[in-house]
């Protein structure tokens, strides 16, 4: 299904209402945010480089989900780390592997940081198989909290974003 980036726009609430506001969506990341956060959420996606796009469907032109990057500090460095979404009628098509892969590009041009991590849940079987669609290699199993007071157990997954590993 052919998708596209776009910035992720400041009337773009509804669609985090439908990803990270919704129980089915964020089963495997501590379950739904609270309407507060969900504004703040918004805030931080609309604000210039956050890093967040939104995933738009080429065809219809309507949000169908979201992807992202962002520094964090792991394991003594600097990484991008990188997440994604897309909403339930849209899964099993290809739209995450085509939207992170475009997401992967933005990364690369930076010339931040040579490695991009993902940290899907051990048992979230999907997001685990687009990191190895994507190249990514699997370094191990870390624990994380998310949201904080919320631990989980996640596979972390590695991807050289000069090229080699």
């Amino acid at each position: 299904m052919p998708v596209h980036l776009e910035p992720w726009g400041p009337d773009d609430l509804p669609l985090v209402q439908q990803t990270m506001g919704d129980p089915a969506m964020t089963e495997f990341l501590g379950g739904p945010e609270s309407q507060e956060k969900l504004v703040e959420r918004q805030r931080k996606y609309a604000a210039p480089d956050s890093g967040m796009f939104k995933i738009v469907d080429d065809e219809t032109g309507a949000g169908i989900g979201s992807v992202g990057f962002w520094e964090k500090d792991w394991r003594g460095g600097q990484i991008y780390e990188t997440g994604w979404m897309v909403l339930p009628a849209f899964q099993g098509r290809g739209v995450a592997v085509a939207a992170t892969q475009q997401a992967i590009e933005l990364a690369r041009t930076t010339g931040r940081h040579r490695y991009m991590h993902a940290f899907p849940k051990v048992v979230n079987e999907a997001s685990n198989a687009i990191c190895r669609k994507l190249g990514f290699t699997l370094l191990g199993v870390c624990d994380f909290e998310f949201p904080p007071g919320n631990p989980i157990r996640c596979n972390d997954w590695q991807l050289d974003l000069l090229g080699g590993d």
